[in-house]
């Protein structure tokens, strides 16, 4: 065949001129996009985009090269045991130009969509999630393109899917901890035990969980401390939330008097001081009702229990210290003996054997 440069010159400015028009119709429909309501024919076009031109201008050149330029029997060589067409290289370039349109449709789905979805929710583990996914899916992609690739030059991929299974499940048992806290994670956003701002207990660790990572959850003490704890421990484990199902909080004082004392007017004093810390402090609410119980005879003294509640567990402290100063006080203006433990010593002379 004799090449013939004037009509393949012809057809790559067809090409190049198909490429613009092709251009110019995704610009105006982005911009037609844009005034539905739906996000997803923008992520449509956004995907189709630049593949398309670049398929475009491909093909006008493929078409310029093998219809008056190459001849197609040059196209046929070999290497070795393994022969190589023409035809190869279009299908797997076709493979490429696929996987960039999956890829580029999963990236803006997930990216449009799971962003949308993650301001919806007041954990930020799936704000930290969707970067992952982004880059899982878009690998996932590139790979099977890559393997349907191989298979197009019928390059034997058995072997390299073998070691890909066997290197997945090493990688799987090195990185059992990682997966365990990442699954947790999941768990924690899902079934919500807790969330950011609420006051828990895990083990020895008491304090405001400040963040919920994709790893680990980190909570703030009462002390100020920064506390980091794996989140595979934190489902499989016992954790007390404080602020469900709200955040009012029961306070229990002990009080102990000694014996001898009028235990009923020990009881109504208590009540008194009960509903006197609800009228004159912001810390104590009214319902559920404060109550005294009687509840044993100690070695030394009558033990019991004051029970009443605050309206938040922040305030826990603060009620307990303006009940105990005024149980103090109220107890020396009645003559009310709060005991201390003693012991009494008899000894008896039994004078001289």
């Amino acid at each position: 065949m004799e090449p013939n440069y004037l009509y393949a010159l012809i057809i790559i400015a067809a090409g190049l001129v198909a490429a613009g028009l092709a251009h110019a119709i995704i610009r105006w429909l982005q911009k037609k996009a844009d005034d539905t309501d739906t996000l997803l024919d923008d992520i449509i076009i956004l995907a189709i985009g630049k593949p398309l031109v670049v398929a475009i201008l491909a093909v006008s050149v493929y078409i310029a090269l093998t219809a008056f330029v190459i001849d197609p029997e040059s196209m046929r060589w070999t290497f070795g045991d393994m022969e190589f067409t023409g035809y190869q290289f279009i299908n797997s370039f076709f493979i490429i130009l696929g996987a960039w349109i999956v890829s580029n449709f999963s990236y803006n789905t997930i990216t449009t969509y799971g962003k949308w979805l993650a301001s919806k929710t007041e954990t930020d583990l799936d704000d930290q999630l969707i970067p992952m996914l982004e880059v899982l899916f878009k690998y996932l992609i590139w790979f099977i393109a890559f393997l349907l690739i191989l298979a197009e030059f019928k390059i034997d991929i058995t072997p390299m899917l073998a070691g890909a299974g066997i290197g997945a499940i090493a990688i799987a048992l090195a990185a059992q901890e990682i997966l365990g806290n990442f699954l947790g994670g999941a768990i924690i956003t899902l079934d919500k035990p807790f969330k950011v701002g609420d006051r828990i207990k895990y083990d020895v660790y008491f304090g405001d969980v400040i963040s919920i990572g994709p790893r680990s959850t980190r909570i703030k003490t009462l002390d100020t401390q920064i506390v980091t704890i794996p989140n595979s421990k934190l489902t499989s484990n016992v954790v007390i939330n404080y602020a469900l199902p709200d955040v009012k909080m029961k306070v229990r004082i002990p009080f102990s008097v000694a014996y001898g004392s009028d235990v009923k007017r020990v009881k109504q004093i208590l009540l008194e001081l009960a509903h006197e810390a609800i009228e004159k402090t912001p810390w104590g609410i009214p319902d559920p009702a404060p109550s005294v119980y009687f509840l044993e005879f100690g070695e030394s003294s009558l033990n019991g229990q004051l029970i009443l509640y605050t309206n938040n567990y922040d305030n826990l402290w603060d009620i307990q210290d303006y009940i105990n100063i005024r149980i103090d006080e109220r107890f020396k203006e009645e003559g009310i003996e709060i005991p201390f433990r003693q012991v009494d010593v008899w000894m008896r002379n039994q004078g001289a054997v």
